[in-house]
């Protein structure tokens, strides 16, 4: 089969189109799946230059797929072939990833692909879905009638963020660059919308909580930009990152404000194989596909390109700035 193949931690240039065998079942609770696309993420960069592990090279990136099931082993229940599926599995440690034409898997890491969905957009969706809605709810606990702030919401995390935040109920402030991607979260239903580059953020988040802070926000920046935010959140507020802080962090407005800070890395469960927690992560992927065919989420696609192009697709992340998420399409 054709695949994506890095030799090396480096560089885009590292990733090449390659022929390789095509995986079997091997096991009877495993299904094999003709993949269609394959999402891109930031976490594929990281992974691909040496920040995550990859015990064997050469290696196949990518943790987001779908794709039609070919077949299934002989303990399969929860699905048959031809079925439609997608699922967060691979590109990490010693399994193979998703820029490929074949994955086989276990059966309880995929879930039953919205039916409203492309395959584009379904491969788009596991890991934003599951880490917004884990930052939300799992780490803030972020209930109807709450204030939340979301810093880069027209990003791949942010946009699923705002969605998840305002279906439960919540008041919704992002930030954004430009005037397109104010227009774009303004269409996700956010309700306050900075624009960091010409306005005050605290300022205005002050002003829209009339002094009193969010009850949560959510970083998807990560660095010194976590600093900034302390001032943002409200007296015995929720602050949850998806990344590191900086090194020389002063922490004392955090600490008397009493903020709870927490972590969000989805990863953890397939990077130490927490068995309950991935069925649990299956599980959100399942009421999301309900969210999406019930018109209430959506995953924005800003890109598609071909299998051959997963090194322009990494390069096009590195840049930054992209609104929704970059898709492969095999």
């Amino acid at each position: 089969m054709k695949a994506i193949q890095l030799s090396e931690y480096g560089g885009f240039e590292l990733l090449n189109l390659t022929e390789i065998k095509t995986p079997e079942i091997k096991k009877p609770n495993h299904i094999k799946v003709r993949l269609k696309a394959a999402g891109i993420n930031p976490v594929d960069t990281k992974i691909r230059s040496g920040a995550y592990p990859i015990v064997t090279f050469p290696a196949v990136l990518g943790c987001d797929g779908a794709g039609i099931i070919e077949s299934c082993g002989t303990d399969v229940t929860k699905f048959k072939q031809g079925d439609e599926v997608y699922f967060f599995s691979g590109g990490l440690a010693s399994v193979q990833g998703n820029y490929a034409e074949y994955k086989v898997l276990n059966q309880r890491f995929a879930a039953h692909k919205a039916k409203s969905q492309s395959f584009i957009e379904a491969a788009a969706s596991p890991l934003v879905l599951l880490t917004a809605w884990e930052a939300l709810f799992e780490r803030a606990h972020l209930a109807k009638g709450q204030t939340v702030f979301i810093n880069a919401g027209a990003g791949g995390v942010g946009h699923v963020a705002i969605q998840l935040a305002k279906y439960i109920g919540a008041k919704v402030c992002t930030t954004v660059s430009s005037k397109e991607k104010a227009d774009f979260v303004k269409s996700l239903g956010a309700d306050l919308i900075i624009n960091y580059k010409e306005e005050d953020v605290e300022q205005a988040v002050m002003q829209w909580t009339e002094g009193k802070g969010v009850d949560v926000v959510l970083d998807n920046i990560g660095g010194p930009e976590i600093q900034k935010l302390f001032p943002l959140v409200r007296y015995y507020g929720e602050l949850v990152t998806l990344l590191l802080p900086d090194n020389n962090i002063d922490w004392s407005v955090a600490r008397f404000r009493n903020i709870r800070f927490s972590f969000e890395v989805m990863l953890s469960p397939m990077l130490f194989d927490l068995k309950e927690a991935q069925n649990y992560q299956t599980e959100i992927l399942e009421q999301c596909a309900i969210l999406i065919d019930e018109d209430k989420l959506k995953v924005h696609v800003s890109e598609v390109l071909s299998l051959e192009e997963a090194a322009i697709a990494h390069q096009h992340i590195e840049q930054g700035h992209t609104v929704g998420k970059i898709v492969l399409e095999i």
